[in-house]
């Protein structure tokens, strides 16, 4: 396998698996070979333009000599069986978020990939995106001093979402913070370390009792991050925010994947420099001069000097640019691994496992809350 291509195969081929595929075909030493687990006639017929074969069933895939790894893109609470069952058959695996939807399910299946020395990987691409690496450095730098607060806002769209669609069964999704929040857990444990979930609440949709709305408070060391998750927007209403407070100033990242940062705070040269430093290209807009008298600042019962207030604007990329590069990254960084296991990956089979965690937390959290429910 180290000279031949890794043959993939894709159970489940609907629309983000088939954007996936694009950028999978593209990334060196992958070849797409199968799919299987879609009935859909728009997915047929993508398939064949890739030039796949449809093997239908998930275990004739799992079958197959010349696939290595398989792409599992089905709905959460298939991914255990389909998961499990790919190990077993010496399988390397990527899951679609989120890895399981219990704790139970997702300890089995790491501890049976360990044991088979297999890959199980969760597709947590975030961590992929330069920008995740810049907000690291800015955290781990200091610059801003300590992180004091973390938020983060997503208005989602349910414009695809019927009321029939598995999404809002609980029994199929595992619920908006299982199936969606995984990836917002993780992110910000990448900056500031293991989390824990302190309190969780939820809404329920008038007239139909469906979940919309989740919101959770967790705890990252002495870090509080609030999470709020509501599926009620039209399409092109969709928006997010996080934002990280620090001392000395703030960090605001917008869309699901950020594709730009801008960061407010008064600074002195030297850390403008740096900031600079951290993101590259970066605009620079002063917003206030001080003069000598003025450059002492205290917050926090602390002093420090300021020269200036600024805000820097990172430059901006393009959604789905990042969006297909980051698909390509996590793809060959776990190629690197089945080639050579001593590699160090950027994600593992603990970034799912641990996302998952904190996901079913916030969910038994929200579940034994009184949920809200909005004035009809």
């Amino acid at each position: 396998m180290s000279s031949n291509p890794v043959g993939i195969g894709i159970l489940g081929f609907g629309g983000f698996a088939m954007f996936a595929a694009q950028q999978f075909a593209q990334v060196p030493g992958a070849a797409l070979r199968y799919i299987a687990g879609t009935h859909r006639e728009a997915s047929l017929a993508c398939a064949d333009r890739f030039g796949l074969a449809d093997v239908q069933r998930a275990d004739v895939l799992f079958a197959m000599p010349d696939v290595h790894l398989a792409y599992i893109a089905t709905p959460p609470f298939l991914h255990y069986e389909q998961a499990r069952a790919a190990l077993r058959a010496g399988k390397h695996v990527i899951v679609e978020k989120p890895l399981a939807v219990t704790m139970e399910q997702a300890d089995e299946i790491v501890a049976l990939a360990r044991d088979t020395r297999r890959l199980l990987v969760t597709n947590l691409m975030q961590r992929y995106n330069p920008l995740f690496s810049q907000i690291k450095a800015l955290v781990d730098s200091k610059l801003l001093g300590d992180v004091l607060r973390g938020t983060f806002e997503n208005y989602a769209c349910d414009e695809g979402l019927g009321p029939d669609h598995w999404f809002w069964d609980r029994a199929k999704s595992g619920g908006i913070f299982i199936e969606h929040g995984v990836h917002f857990f993780d992110l910000f444990a990448g900056w500031l370390g293991v989390g824990a979930v302190e309190s969780a609440g939820r809404v329920l949709r008038p007239g139909s009792g469906i979940e919309e709305q989740v919101y959770c408070t967790a705890r990252y060391g002495d870090v509080p991050v609030t999470f709020y998750h509501g599926f009620t927007q039209a399409g092109r209403m969709d928006r997010q925010e996080l934002r990280l407070l620090f001392e000395r100033g703030d960090v605001t990242l917008r869309e699901w994947i950020p594709t730009q940062a801008v960061v407010r705070t008064a600074v002195d040269e030297g850390a403008t420099r740096a900031l600079a430093s951290i993101f590259p290209g970066a605009r620079i807009d002063v917003e206030s001069l001080y003069a000598p008298s003025e450059r002492v600042l205290r917050a926090r019962h602390k002093t420090y000097e300021a020269y200036q207030r600024i805000t820097l604007t990172s430059v901006p990329a393009t959604k789905m640019t990042v969006y297909g590069d980051l698909l390509r990254a996590m793809l060959s960084d776990q190629l690197a691994f089945i080639a050579e296991p001593s590699h160090t990956r950027v994600i593992t089979e603990d970034n799912g496992r641990e996302s998952l965690r904190m996901s079913v937390r916030a969910t038994q959290l929200a579940m034994s809350a009184t949920p809200a429910r909005i004035l009809a």
